[in-house]
Order: C-alpha cells, then sequence, then structure tokens
C-alpha cells in the first residue's frame, strides 16, 4: 500500500515562481545595503519592490500589487533619487556609507530574520489557502483603508512632502542665514 504525498511537498508552478521572487527580493534587497553607491541602492530597491509586487500577483491580491508599485517604485524610490540628487550626494563610490559595525550588523541581521522565519513558520505551520483567482479583492481593502487607516496615509504624505521641501531647501546655495 502506497503512502499519499502530502501537497506541501510536491509545489506547484505558482509557488515555485512565488519562491523565485522570493529570492529576488531577498538577493536585492541585500545589495540595496551591501552596495557602496547611492544610486545603485536606489536602483536595486527598485527590483527588491518589484518582485514584492510580483508576489502579490502570484498570490491574487492584484490590487495590492499594483499599489506597490505606483507607490513605492513610481513615488518613494523617485522621491529618494531626487533627494540624492538635490542634496549633491556623493554619486559613486563613497567611504562614508562603510560603518565599522558591519559584524555586529550582520548578527542583528540573522537574529531578526531567524525570528521572523520562526514565527511565520511556526504560525502557518498548517495554513494552507488555494489560490483562488480574484481573492486579492480590492474593494474589501480599498474599505478597509480608506475607513480605518486614512489619518496615517495622510500624515506619511506630509511628511514625504516636508522631505522633498527640506531636500530643495538644503541643496539651494543662494539662500543665505540672517546675520
Amino acid at each position: 500500500m502506497t503512502e499519499a504525498v502530502p501537497s506541501y511537498l510536491s509545489p506547484t508552478g505558482q509557488e515555485i515562481i512565488f519562491l523565485l521572487l522570493g529570492a529576488v527580493a531577498v538577493g536585492s534587497g541585500l545589495l540595496v545595503v551591501t552596495t557602496r553607491q547611492l544610486v545603485h541602492a536606489a536602483l536595486w530597491l527598485v527590483v527588491c519592490f518589484g518582485a514584492l509586487a510580483g508576489c502579490y500577483l502570484v498570490l491574487t491580491a492584484e490590487f495590492v500589487a499594483w499599489v506597490q508599485v505606483l507607490i513605492y517604485v513610481g513615488a518613494v524610490v523617485v522621491l529618494l533619487l531626487f533627494g540624492i540628487m538635490l542634496t549633491r550626494a556623493p554619486i559613486g563610490r563613497s567611504a562614508d556609507l562603510d560603518s565599522g559595525n558591519k559584524i555586529v550588523a550582520a548578527v542583528v541581521a540573522v537574529a531578526t530574520a531567524a525570528v521572523l522565519v520562526t514565527v511565520v513558520i511556526d504560525g502557518f505551520r498548517t495554513a494552507y489557502t488555494p489560490l483562488d483567482p480574484g481573492a486579492g479583492a480590492a474593494k474589501e481593502l480599498g474599505s478597509a483603508i480608506f475607513r480605518n487607516w486614512v489619518l496615517p496615509f495622510e500624515a506619511l504624505s506630509v511628511l514625504l512632502l516636508a522631505a522633498l521641501i527640506g531636500a530643495i531647501v538644503i541643496s539651494r546655495t543662494d539662500i543665505r542665514g540672517r546675520d
């Protein structure tokens, strides 16, 4: 008599694509924090956000995927690049971006990742939800966002506007302090 193989041991095409996109997101995330060039870090951040949007598409959360692309890739990264350009930050290799705390940072990163992976695996060990098309419907998500989370979104938009104005003020050389 043969035993039935559990479904989690034979991954589907969606699960394989999800794992590949996750690997791209993790790899590009590592490149974001390890590169010595600010512009390259911002571009690797675009790759990371794009891979996350792909993960959302695989999980049939189309609305969240497009919000990821529009808000994070289209706005936050562009704002970051404008901030780099407006403040005249060093664009090439910079020794100032290197910290002497590499070992401590690596230990904290590995410990944090271990805790997060342990909690997720323990919390969702037996949970399995089939991926149904349209399960990430925008109606419920939009309702939750615009009922419960309007104030944090508006506060974030004001904060981003203040950061952009601050970058412009810092970059201008014709503004002098009054003596």
